[in-house]
């Protein structure tokens, strides 16, 4: 008799927000109830790590878009590998994607239904894996979300791409075209370019700095200001015993003045004593 094999596990269907429709007609308890269900996509959902090519573009992309944002003053929540959930759509993990106008709070996943607002704007970093996926199945599908803008960067190739929508009603990418290097991010109203083999952001004044560079540059205007003062410290103590050597300098020729003066007001005195003497001698 031969032995059954054990059919092999099927994965589990992944949950999926409501409709729109729906989520907008649950009580306060039942959407609580769905957003503990709809939680971070577990790890076999997940593309595996890509290394540090990939890790470094992210860290950088991030770092700039919230040094940017933060300085304007501008809520805008910025994520790295969130889960995301689309009404009625499988969910998703974007390497890095922007939502504007919106509290920058802490979030375990970015629903849409509950947040009211879809994303502005996605980057995917491909270095290994399937590439169909970022530049062929994302173009199509983040296109039908809506998001506005998507950008993949191919950090083996150190390659940039970008799709927008080039009307808010589209539902297919047009490619972006670079300008000079850059490429036009209207969403968010910046530009996206290469740098040092690593994709770096623009605004009106140039490159957004990175944080550790304007820690370098802060390091060195300290550094600059300790000098200055140094050298300030120093110049002040040198004039200040300037100073006290002219004052003592001073105060010898006042003490010389006046022993001289009372010296030459003596001798007057004494002449004077011995004129009368010889008046006094000649008249007796």
């Amino acid at each position: 008799m031969a032995s059954e094999i054990p059919a092999a596990p099927t994965p589990e269907e992944p949950p999926r927000a409501p409709s729109q429709a729906a989520w907008d007609a649950m009580s306060p308890a039942e959407r609580a109830a769905v957003l503990e269900r709809l939680g971070p996509m577990p790890d076999h959902e997940l593309a595996p790590p890509e290394g540090d090519w990939h890790i470094e573009a992210v860290r950088t992309s991030e770092d700039s878009l919230d040094g940017y944002f933060r300085k304007r003053d501008r809520g805008a929540y910025i994520g790295r590998g969130l889960t995301v959930y689309y009404p009625e759509e499988r969910r998703f993990a974007p390497d890095l994607f922007v939502v504007l106008d919106v509290p920058a709070g802490r979030r375990t996943v970015w629903n849409v239904s509950a947040e009211g607002r879809g994303l502005d704007f996605v980057l995917e970093v491909h270095y290994g894996g399937r590439r169909r996926k970022d530049a062929e199945e994302n173009v199509a599908r983040y296109a039908r979300l809506g998001i506005d803008e998507y950008f993949m960067f191919d950090a083996r190739r150190v390659v940039l791409h970008g799709w927008h929508r080039a009307k808010s009603t589209d539902r297919t990418y047009t490619r972006i075209i670079p300008q000079n290097g850059r490429w036009p991010v209207r969403s968010l109203g910046m530009e996206l370019g290469l740098r040092d083999g690593q994709p770096r952001w623009y605004d009106g004044l140039g490159i957004v700095p990175l944080t550790r560079e304007l820690n370098a540059e802060l390091s060195l205007s300290l550094n600059d200001a300790l000098e200055r003062a140094q050298q300030a410290e120093a110049e002040r103590d040198e004039a200040e015993a300037r100073a006290a050597a002219e004052a003592e300098r001073a105060t010898a020729l006042t003490e010389r003045a006046a022993a001289e003066s009372e010296a030459r007001a003596a001798a007057e005195a004494e002449i004077a004593r011995l004129r009368a003497e010889i008046e006094r001698l000649r008249g007796g």
